[in-house]
């Protein structure tokens, strides 16, 4: 296997585009897949994603566009799937090409649903991928700030460092900085809890609790974030690093944190589902709550914070009420 070689980009929502973006700077050309043909032909004579992230422009001469996902793994080396965790089941179902020869790199922050299964496992599991031929990409790292080319850093993660350490120059540029790990585990599970407190940050912002309360609120969502990493992947790690709680921090205090906003529309009086009529984009969080609390009666970690959460979103109780509870059992 060649490594990185041909590079695809696995999606086309803002993260994708962002990715795209990053690796066209140091690379000369991609591959592109996009399950919708007429999306392809809008972005051919735009010269941008016509759905998203259009300040980015593209010299789509440097891009070969795939609607097949088929011909786009046949003609790839090293695959990042960047689509949302809801919908990867959906995409692969209609793999028939063999992805055990392939790099693949995870830029998803959420879980496959239903199975409660890690992204890179199930890619393991399912598609005899090898364990060092998987990575992850995680860290506090908006797409919207990448698109203006705001300093940001990335943590890249496989069990084999030395392969990813082949595609780290890809992801390094003068906005753009990373480091390596191998808590690939520790990472993905970081990566949808962070999901999971946004929304509750939002609640609480839309309930008009000050910055002082979502400060307690921040601290103590690490410490419970830490005891569940801790319990499901035993690797040394440091849970204040920026891939875990610097990824936390932004997700619950931008602007651009579509968790957060789905969170602040509840805690506003909307109700789940009107949240998720109104929102343009997914809230991986809405599904990363039921997945981690589903796995999590296996572990039996101390979880407030996620099981108020669950309790709002799947459980139809009164988030004033649950939120209040929840103030209690901080310190």
């Amino acid at each position: 296997m060649k490594q990185p070689g041909r590079i695809t980009i696995m999606g086309g929502g803002s993260w994708a585009t962002a990715l795209a973006k990053i690796v066209l700077t140091s690379e000369n050309s991609i591959n592109w897949y996009m399950r919708r043909p007429d999306r392809i032909e809008e972005f051919k004579l735009l010269g941008h994603n016509p759905c998203y992230i259009s300040s980015i422009t593209f010299d789509t001469d440097k891009i070969h566009f795939y609607s097949n996902i088929n011909e786009a793994i046949r003609d790839s080396d090293t695959l990042i799937f960047a689509t949302p965790s809801p919908f990867l089941k959906q995409h692969l179902k209609k793999v028939k090409t063999s992805l055990r020869d392939k790099f693949i790199v995870s830029a998803i922050k959420g879980l496959v649903p239903d199975e409660n299964m890690l992204i890179t496992d199930y890619f393991v599991q399912y598609y005899g991928v090898p364990e060092e031929n998987i990575a992850v990409i995680g860290g506090p790292c908006h797409a919207e700030e990448i698109a203006m080319e705001r300093l940001s850093y990335l943590t890249l993660a496989c069990s084999n460092t030395g392969n990813i350490r082949l595609l780290s120059d890809v992801f390094r540029n003068h906005y753009l900085k990373n480091i390596v790990s191998r808590d690939v585990a520790g990472i993905e599970y970081a990566s949808v809890l962070k999901n999971v407190y946004a929304i509750v940050a939002g609640i609480c912002h839309g309930m008009k609790y000050g910055d002082n309360f979502q400060a307690v609120f921040l601290c103590n969502a690490v410490q419970e974030m830490r005891r569940f990493v801790e319990a499901a992947c035993h690797v040394e790690r440091d849970i204040t690093d920026s891939v875990y709680m610097g990824d936390l921090l932004v997700t619950s205090n931008s602007r651009f944190s579509r968790n957060r906003i789905f969170g602040a529309m509840i805690g506003k009086g909307y109700s789940v589902k009107s949240a998720q009529l109104e929102m343009e984009m997914i809230a991986e969080g809405y599904y990363g709550v039921k997945c981690i609390y589903e796995i999590n009666r296996r572990y039996q970690v101390q979880m407030p914070v996620l099981n108020a959460l669950y309790g709002i979103l799947y459980e139809k109780k009164s988030p004033v009420a649950v939120i209040r509870k929840l103030t209690e059992t901080f310190k």
